[in-house]
Formats: structure tokens, C-alpha cells, sequence
């Protein structure tokens, strides 16, 4: 497997890989990153469908990108997606992935078109005071002390970085600070979680820092992600003739670690209620998600709060990632990331409004019609002053092909589960449908008097927690996750979330669908290039705009307390006509510098001036000679 970039690379087609005419493949779960690995095994791997083997513990495929409607329960989601242009291994696939809903074209075609008739931005980012916007107006409010400590964890080696806490290499400067707010609300970071994760984040998103306090670095897909990206997915795989097995339960795969090689040499499952193996040889492919964002996760409803799962049951990913890990050191130290639900655990509600009693609150906020079918709020909206740390957002509605006209769907999500709200005193851990619902229509600036009405009778909300959601997000180090391929597996790959890959970040759908494609490439030799993460944190130009973005517009001649004021006016002397200071004003880096700003000329300087002066009027004299000359020929 290696990586490439550049459309040479990414319009080919393999040629199909030797043998894989004798091989199968077993993948472990169903979530989008066990999804886009039989994909590829379809369309790159040129695999028979009938050899590929999806094993899945529920009734249905999708794992963490879900959405559905429960009957006597009402919608619900449990998380939602956000995607960025240049998720270069997600849109290889989608491009192959025919749509469900628009006849002849594909899932990323449909994307597409939807994305740049309806560009996605946010015309209120937070509130505060019950529904006041709070006037982030698109500011980060970092001062230059807090500038210089983004800049040295930016730039901070990994080794440097490992099992460091966010709060060993930020304080208050920082996270006291707007860009925080947007930050943690985004991207759910808690001030406790990996400053390493922190940095490759910051790095992995630099092109898009300009784009975070109004979201214009998003794109969104029409629906919810279930039917949006997961169906069209299924429904191309069942095409190709994939085996989907629902309701069996794996409990450990066996390895064979002698010799310099590890093989996977069996599957223990159950299967409807007994234990079978399935023998495994070099010539069956197994890939393995381990670990699990959503396990443990739990429902609640109307009238019932969500309860808070925290022990490990066998059968699960964690489970499963303890048996295996506990067979090589190869495969990853789980514990390291699922020890402490406190401390990776938060809780998502979808609130779906029955009447019309709660959207002139909503527009207030967005300044948007939610019934108008395009952007809503165009990402979260933050309630800056939120005990719960609250979130809510309205993506492009109806977000379900089903659901009735006039019903919004709204997704709610806390960061802090074990505080009581303002409204309602209770932790949002503890509460109710009803009562996360009355929290958000508190902090929405609905008259106290009505919110419980409106909350019991025109909303309908599902609450879910979730345990182990930002598991991936705790302090780690190298060799805590697998690699994707581990050095000297010979028929078995590790996907998802807790699978090691380069230079990409996890909790994003790239991610997953990047382990899919690397693990399929790596164990057929696929010839084809894996797309590379996309450079911009090699791109001086994106570099650039992100310094200037994080100073709230103001160039570095504003304010540059890095160097004396002599020695930074000596620097834009020196650069004065060049490329480099056409480059600097056109980002922003610097205002244009005046002519009055040049040094007084020296002797030296006027004597070679004056050198170029006399060699310049001596070449046109002797040219109009020359010329004179030759009329005086051509009159003879």
C-alpha cells in the first residue's frame, strides 16, 4: 500500500489483484468504516461479493452513523456528521456509490450539487441570556499569549505530546477564549482529553480555521446520515451479492503469532444462542473493528431518562479488543482509552416538534425558515452560558424521507452530563425527555411560564447517552491503537476509530472509510494509490490565512510583538518588491508597505543606479545609430 495525490493517481483503475479469486473476507461489524472496506473490496479488490462476509451483532448495518424512527418512541439520532471538501478517501468512494434517490448518479454527484446550491454557514453561533445572540461575531478573542501557545503545540512533536493532557499545553488565555467555545462545542474535546489529538487536529483542519466561527468549513448530507450514506452503501453491496449476517455476536478472533508472522485463525461468534468458531486460513481476510464510540450507548424517551451504562459487556467491541490485544502487544492497549466513562461520556436528544408553537423561537435564532428545505442553522448553535454546556442544531429538513410535514427535527447534545442545568436542576444524566426539552426551550428565551407546556405537548424528545463517546479522544501514546496493518499480519486488518493510520484524525467519517480503504489495499497489494491526507498543513498559503484568522483579521504590522520594531521594519525592507511581500499582503500577513518606508539610498547604491542609468543610455544611443544606419543603406 502506498499513498498518492493528484488526479493521475486518482482517476486509474487497478488491475485485479493476484489470487483474489481464492480468498474471502470476514469483516467484524457493520459501521462505515467495515461498510467502505467491502466496498473497496468490490470495486478495487474486484472481489466476488458471495466471499464477503459481514458479521453484525444488531438488526441492522450503520453502527454509530444511525437514524430511525421507533414506534412508540419517536426519532431518533445519536450523533451527526460533519464532512469537509477535501476528505479525499470518503469522496473515492461516493463517487462509485450510484445515489438511492437521483437516478444515474452518484452519492458524492448528489453531495455535490447539493452543497453548492445550499453553501452551508451559520448566521448565529452562540447565544446567551435565554436566546441572546452572544456576539462571538465571528471572532476567536485570542490574545497574542494564547496565539504563541497554538503555535507551540502546532508545531510540538508527537513523541513530545504523548499521554499530555489539552490543559498541559493550554490555560486560561486559551480556554477561556471564543476559539475554545467553538472548538470543544465542535469537535467535543473536553479540557482533559489528548493535547497530541488536540495538535493533529489543528493541523489536519489548518485550511478550514477561517471557516470555524460560522461554519463555512462544513457541508452537510440532505438527510440523516443513516439514509444518506449508509443505505446507498448497503443497497450496492447486496447488489454486488455481500453477505450480510445480522444478530451473530463475536466474542474473540484467534491468532497464530509465531515465527515472525501473525495469522488470524478462527472467529469465536455466537449464533442464535451457541457458540460456533469459524476456522480462518491465509486465504480468509478478516477485518476487525475494535473498540466502539457508541457502545454501552442507551436510550431514553418522552417520559424516561437514558440510563448511564458503564460496564463492558462480552460480545462488544471493547470485549473483543481486550481478548485480542491480550494475544499480541501489537494490538493496542484498549484500557487506555475505556477506563473512565466520566470522562468520555456525553448525551445527545433529538427534540421533534409536533406544532408550530417552538419555531418562531428557533428563527429568532438562525434568522432562517426551518420549513424551507435548505440550511438551517447551518451547524450547532452553542449556549455560551449553559450549566449542560448545550448544543443544538437543525440540519436541512424534513431529515427523514418519512417524516410528516411540519415536524422539525432538532439534535441537542451536552457536554456535561453531571451538572445541573439552569432551568432544571437536575444533571442532564438524570433527566427526562421532557426535561432536556424544557432545559433547551429555557435557553431558546421561551417564557418560563409556557415551557413546560410546550415541552410536554408541541415537542417529542428522545434522549441517548453515551458512555464512551470521546473514548478515542483520551491521553494516548504510540502503539496504544494497532495499526491498521499490523508489521507481520499476513490476513487481518484493524478498522475505525482505534485502528493507527498517518497524519489523519479520528471522530470524522474520513477516517473510517481511510482504514477501510488502506486495510484492503495493504492485505489484496491493490496498485493503486491510497489518496494522501490532504497537505494543508504543508501549504504556506493555508498557513498564512490561519495565522491571520486566528488574530481576528489583524496583520502581523498591526502588532507584532516578536520582534523590536527596527529589526520587523528592517525584515519588510528586505523583501520590499519581491514575491515574498506580494504573497504577505495578499493573505493579510502584512499591509502594503509604503514607499516612504524604503531606506535613504547610499552612495554605493546611487552609484550603481546611476551606472544602470548611463549603461541604459549608451545601449539606446548605439541602438539608434544602428538604425540610422540602416535607412541610410536602404535610401542608396
Amino acid at each position: 500500500m502506498y499513498y498518492g495525490s493528484g488526479n493521475y493517481e486518482a482517476f486509474a483503475h487497478p488491475k485485479k489483484p493476484d489470487g483474489v479469486e481464492q480468498k474471502s473476507a470476514y469483516l467484524i461489524g457493520s459501521g462505515l468504516a467495515a461498510l467502505a472496506a467491502a466496498c473497496f473490496l468490490v470495486r478495487d479488490g474486484q472481489m466476488d461479493g458471495s466471499r464477503i462476509h459481514i458479521l453484525e451483532k444488531d438488526a441492522v448495518p450503520g453502527g454509530a452513523c444511525d437514524g430511525a424512527y421507533i414506534p412508540e418512541v419517536g426519532y431518533v439520532v445519536r450523533g451527526g456528521r460533519e464532512m469537509d471538501n477535501h476528505f479525499e478517501c470518503m469522496w473515492d468512494l461516493f463517487r462509485s456509490i450510484p445515489s438511492i434517490e437521483t437516478q444515474g448518479v452518484s452519492v458524492l454527484d448528489e453531495y455535490y450539487w447539493l452543497n453548492k446550491a445550499d453553501p452551508n454557514f451559520s448566521l448565529c453561533r452562540a447565544t446567551e441570556k435565554c436566546g441572546q445572540d452572544a456576539h462571538t461575531d465571528k471572532k476567536f478573542g485570542l490574545s497574542d499569549k494564547a496565539c504563541a501557545q497554538l503555535m507551540k503545540l502546532y508545531l510540538t512533536a508527537d513523541e513530545q505530546l504523548y499521554n499530555k493532557k489539552i490543559t498541559d499545553v493550554f490555560d486560561e488565555e486559551v480556554l477561556s477564549s471564543n476559539f475554545w467555545l467553538y472548538w470543544r462545542t465542535m469537535f467535543a474535546f473536553e479540557n482533559w482529553h489528548s493535547a497530541l489529538e488536540m495538535k493533529l487536529y489543528m493541523q489536519r483542519f489548518v485550511h478550514h480555521i477561517g471557516g470555524l466561527p460560522d461554519f463555512t468549513a462544513l457541508r452537510f448530507t440532505k438527510y440523516n446520515q443513516y439514509e444518506s450514506m449508509i443505505l446507498p452503501m448497503v443497497q450496492y453491496l447486496e447488489k454486488a451479492g455481500v453477505q450480510f449476517h445480522y444478530g451473530i455476536k463475536v466474542e474473540n478472533v484467534l491468532f497464530d503469532c509465531t515465527d515472525g508472522k501473525k495469522i488470524a485463525t478462527g472467529i469465536e461468534v455466537i449464533r442464535d444462542g451457541q457458540k460456533e468458531t469459524l476456522g480462518m486460513t491465509e486465504d480468509d481476510l478478516v477485518f476487525i473493528t475494535n473498540g466502539g464510540c457508541v457502545e454501552n450507548s442507551a436510550m431514553g424517551s418522552q417520559t424516561t431518562p437514558a440510563p448511564f451504562q458503564t460496564e463492558l459487556r462480552a460480545g462488544g467491541g471493547w470485549d473483543l479488543w481486550r481478548k485480542i490485544a491480550a494475544q499480541d502487544t501489537a494490538f493496542g492497549h484498549p484500557d487506555k482509552f475505556c477506563y473512565d466513562a466520566e470522562k468520555t461520556n456525553w448525551m445527545s436528544a433529538t427534540v421533534t416538534t409536533l406544532d408550530k408553537k417552538v419555531i418562531p423561537y428557533i428563527t429568532k435564532i438562525c434568522h432562517r425558515d426551518p420549513f424551507s428545505g435548505g440550511v438551517v442553522t447551518g451547524g450547532i448553535v452553542t449556549c455560551r452560558d449553559s450549566a449542560w454546556l448545550l448544543s443544538w442544531t437543525i440540519n436541512r429538513q424534513p431529515q427523514f424521507r418519512e417524516q410528516p410535514e411540519g415536524q422539525c427535527l432538532v439534535w441537542v447534545y451536552g457536554l456535561f452530563t453531571d451538572k445541573p442545568g439552569n432551568f432544571v436542576r437536575k444533571p442532564m444524566r438524570e433527566c427526562t425527555g421532557i426535561e432536556i426539552c424544557e432545559e433547551w426551550l429555557y435557553h431558546l428565551g421561551v417564557p418560563t411560564d409556557e415551557i413546560e407546556d410546550l415541552a410536554r405537548y408541541s415537542c417529542n424528545t428522545v434522549p441517548v447517552m453515551m458512555p464512551y463517546v470521546t473514548a478515542f479522544f483520551m491521553p494516548r501514546e504510540a502503539g496504544d491503537r494497532p495499526d491498521v496493518v499490523p508489521k507481520g499480519a499476513v490476513n487481518f486488518a484493524f478498522l475505525g476509530q482505534f485502528a493507527e493510520t498517518k497524519r489523519d484524525t479520528i471522530f470524522t467519517t474520513e477516517y473510517s472509510i481511510r482504514t477501510g480503504m488502506e486495510a484492503v489495499y495493504t492485505l489484496l497489494n491493490v496498485d493503486r494509490a491510497v489518496p494522501e491526507v490532504w497537505g494543508s498543513t504543508y501549504d504556506v498559503r493555508d498557513l498564512l490565512n490561519a495565522t491571520i484568522a486566528l488574530r481576528d483579521g489583524r496583520p502581523l504590522t498591526e502588532d507584532m510583538p516578536f520582534l523590536p520594531d527596527k529589526a520587523f521594519g528592517a525584515v519588510l525592507r528586505r523583501i520590499r518588491g519581491t514575491d515574498i511581500e506580494k504573497l504577505l499582503v495578499r493573505y493579510h500577513v502584512i499591509a502594503p508597505i509604503p514607499k516612504s518606508e524604503q531606506p535613504p539610498e547610499t552612495n554605493r547604491q546611487r552609484r550603481q543606479k546611476n551606472r544602470r542609468k548611463a549603461a541604459g543610455i549608451a545601449a539606446a544611443a548605439g541602438i539608434a545609430a544602428g538604425t540610422a544606419a540602416v535607412i541610410r543603406h536602404k535610401k542608396k
